[in-house]
């Protein structure tokens, strides 16, 4: 079971003596978060609830707080939010003074609080302070979900809503979120509020997610490789109106002509889709989502691999003229584009 999955069987009167909410998932985290302070009934009026923000708030008067009996109640939950000293983060908001006092009281809680700690970010496990937490508290952590708990999780939300889904669409939302929780999630939301409830089909993808730099990417590839010149000259000034510079298009479209080249050349070896998935992993050093080598298969099958090899030569010496400072890179990039297109 997923974190936001256990954190809904929580209340006040289940909280433990220290808790912790991490993770370095930033969509996962928010709504980790926000989800533990519904479920605990988290009131700024409350006076049962104290919350010193580390960023803005000194840890001494947390502290006075941490080890004062309650006033208003037999419990009292006492809230540190932003302690990033418990992560590998850089930034930190305690001396080593005020950390061995934290230390000191996790080792030996008052009965009558409890403590709740929001440290976003990756928890530093060589620290002691990060030790004593992982031996005495509850860690509720937004780490990256595996692709099973991620579909799992938002076919239960999906469900939940009224929405279902025609046969391979729900893969093709993972993939146009790029398997990333809080774009599915922002997805998700979009599908809810152009459908309603229903059977969501390939158009209702197509109409209500709003295009990403990656879908746009997608469709200016393709229509390189068809020789739609005009179109796409229309695509990258639509590009550049919203912002976005040559070198990142480059970038980008390096990283597709590579994923269809890789593909192409182990499939020529025999590879099934089974087999290049973990190649690929093992050569990267990454996990490789097999939804994006099944797509990548489906749309490199009909260009050489020698159109897709001169493709990818052509970006990389494209991107080192742009940073040599040859020609205005405007027009570097329309020529690479053309070349690429009469490959």
């Amino acid at each position: 079971m997923i974190a936001i999955e256990e954190i809904e069987k929580l209340s006040p009167a289940k909280l433990g003596l220290i808790t912790v909410v991490t993770g370095d998932d930033v969509g996962q985290y928010s709504l980790l978060k926000q989800r533990f302070l519904d479920q605990i009934a988290y009131n700024t009026a409350d006076l049962t609830y104290s919350y010193f923000d580390l960023s803005e708030s000194s840890f001494q008067s947390a502290e006075m707080d941490l080890e004062s009996l309650p006033f208003f109640a037999d419990q009292k939950i006492v809230i540190l939010d932003n302690l990033l000293d418990l992560t590998t983060q850089k930034k930190s908001y305690l001396d080593d003074k005020e950390l061995k006092r934290l230390e000191a009281y996790l080792e030996n809680p008052l009965d009558s609080n409890r403590l709740v700690i929001f440290a976003p970010g990756k928890l530093d496990s060589k620290r002691r302070i990060v030790k004593l937490l992982k031996r005495d508290a509850q860690i509720f952590e937004a780490s990256e979900l595996k692709e099973a708990e991620l579909r799992t999780y938002f076919q239960k939300q999906a469900h939940q809503s009224g929405l279902t889904f025609d046969r391979g669409v729900f893969d093709e939302l993972l993939v146009k979120s790029s398997f990333d929780f809080s774009e599915v999630q922002k997805n998700l939301i979009f599908l809810r509020q152009y459908k309603g409830q229903g059977m969501i089909i390939q158009d209702d993808i197509v109409q209500a997610i709003p295009k990403t730099l990656q879908d746009n990417i997608f469709d200016l590839t393709q229509l390189v490789l068809s020789k739609k010149i005009d179109q796409a000259q229309d695509l990258v000034r639509d590009l550049r109106l919203q912002g976005e510079d040559e070198i990142k298009l480059i970038a980008v479209m390096l990283g597709q002509f590579r994923t269809y080249t890789q593909v192409r050349i182990l499939a020529q070896q025999g590879r099934n889709e089974q087999q290049i998935v973990a190649d690929l992993s093992s050569y990267l050093g990454r996990s490789v989502n097999a939804f994006q080598v099944k797509y990548a298969l489906r749309d490199s099958r009909l260009y050489s691999l020698s159109k897709l090899r001169g493709a990818v030569q052509a970006l990389i010496l494209c991107d080192y003229q742009i940073k040599q400072g040859l020609y205005a890179k405007d027009y570097l990039f329309d020529v690479t584009l053309l070349k690429i297109a009469h490959l």
